[in-house]
């Protein structure tokens, strides 16, 4: 098979630039951030660069994310399909999740930063040697000083060393903006101090790159963010709200924007990926119609005063046998916590074979006050119920009522929540 020239946006140049020798623009870089929204070829630069760097330039590379289980799905598989696109695969040998240089004392080192259960710092043995530090998927870090500590422990002296995290933008009360994005212009590529900046979109990565499906939907909600911004800022208020939430998704998921956070929101969260207990999982189940039905599941951590939260479902103008289909498989047999209200709701799904049971609902103020005594942490790929926290605030200074918006997969979580922490035996099915 000949092989083929492989090209992307030349936003990755000073990513690859680095690599070289002696270059005065970039000796100073020891962090570089790259971020982008949905196909905007983050991944597949990163590939291409670690491969590069480890079969070329003698590097040794630390790539991780969050958590070992992660990687098996992610980083392996990816990195694999872009180590044969350069035609490097047969430079390494594979084993114990590590690729091996034939000709150098290059290596790629696939871990995670935490250990499986998301809850303890992974052993890190000798990285004193490595010279770079991938994270992949870099929003499901929740802690600055753990990430700065394997930092500082990649001390390489012969090659320069580089810290490098990959993510899809999270939103303002992140570290990632605190520590590195308050006064930096959205999409900035540059460098700044010690650190580069790489921002790429879907754009960038060009059409023949992608799914047709997916460029067509980022095209239609193209079109909603430039009439959003083309409406005079006194008018957007009397935009329809499907116009106003199509803006936001294309700025946000779309071009990689910073969630903006609302003034007065209720919760604070962390984004991390969503562990598993090993028994007693709930979930909380919201319906709906012309807005979403919402179902999301919980590992309530009463011992630790933390919750594990990841959407599981989150769409308007489907019927029970469409959730069935979707979620049945999965949930299997865990209990499901619903509005009673929704009597007929409930029936079918339990008909179908759902573990689903109505509830009284609990008293609003009540159910967020005690979970506000809980840490919460929310699966990154939950980017709906990402967006209801940072948009569900108090409806007056007073905080004795919320907004009753952005609340469906909330209120889902809210009587999940409020039936496990009130558990006092073992569930019955």
């Amino acid at each position: 098979m000949e092989e083929e020239d492989v090209i992307f946006s030349d936003k990755y140049l000073p990513l690859f630039n680095l690599l070289e020798e002696d270059n005065p623009a970039l000796k100073e870089v020891d962090t570089v951030l790259i971020s982008g929204g949905r196909d905007s070829g983050k991944t597949f630069g990163l590939g291409c660069f670690v491969g590069t760097a480890a079969s070329d330039f003698n590097h040794r590379i630390l790539y991780t994310r969050q958590t070992m289980a992660s990687t098996s799905n992610s980083i392996t598989k990816a990195l694999k399909l872009r180590l044969e696109l350069l035609g490097l695969d047969t430079d390494f040998v594979f084993a114990n999740n590590e690729y091996s240089s034939k000709t150098c004392d290059g290596c790629i080192s696939i871990t995670g930063q935490k250990t499986s259960t998301g809850t303890d710092t992974a052993k890190l043995k000798s990285i004193e040697n490595y010279s770079i530090f991938v994270t992949d998927e870099g929003e499901e870090l929740v802690s600055f000083e753990d990430w700065k500590k394997i930092k500082r422990s990649i001390r390489a002296q012969d090659v320069q060393c580089l810290s490098i995290i990959s993510f899809n933008p999270p939103s303002k009360s992140h570290w990632l903006y605190k520590e590195y994005y308050t006064d930096i212009p959205p999409g900035f590529n540059g460098i700044k101090g010690n650190v580069l900046y790489i921002h790429t979109t879907y754009l960038d990565n060009g059409k023949e790159n992608m799914a047709l499906h997916n460029w067509n939907e980022y095209e239609e909600l193209r079109k909603a963010y430039e009439y959003y911004l083309a409406t005079p800022e006194t008018d957007r208020d009397l935009l329809p709200r499907t116009v106003k939430k199509m803006y936001e998704e294309y700025k946000t998921t779309i071009l990689g924007g910073f969630r903006n956070v609302a003034e007065g929101v209720i919760f604070e969260y962390t984004i991390g990926e969503y562990v598993a207990p090993e028994y007693g999982e709930v979930i909380g189940a919201d319906q709906g119609w012309t807005h979403p039905s919402a179902f999301v599941k919980m590992n309530v951590d009463k011992k630790r005063k933390r919750v594990y939260a990841k959407e599981i479902f989150y769409k308007t103008n489907s019927t029970e046998g469409d959730i069935y289909n979707s979620i049945g498989a999965d949930v299997g047999n865990t209990r499901i916590w619903c509005d009673n209200a929704a009597a007929l709701f409930i029936r079918n799904l339990k008909n179908k074979g759902l573990n689903i049971k109505g509830c009284k609902k609990p008293k609003i103020k009540d159910s967020i006050l005690a979970m506000l005594g809980y840490e919460w942490i929310i699966d990154p790929g939950s980017t709906n119920l990402q967006t209801e926290l940072d948009n569900y605030r108090w409806a007056d200074k007073n905080k004795e009522e919320p907004i009753d918006d952005w609340n469906h997969a909330i209120d889902g979580m809210r009587y999940g929540f409020t039936h496990k922490i009130n558990e006092r035996v073992p569930q019955l099915l």
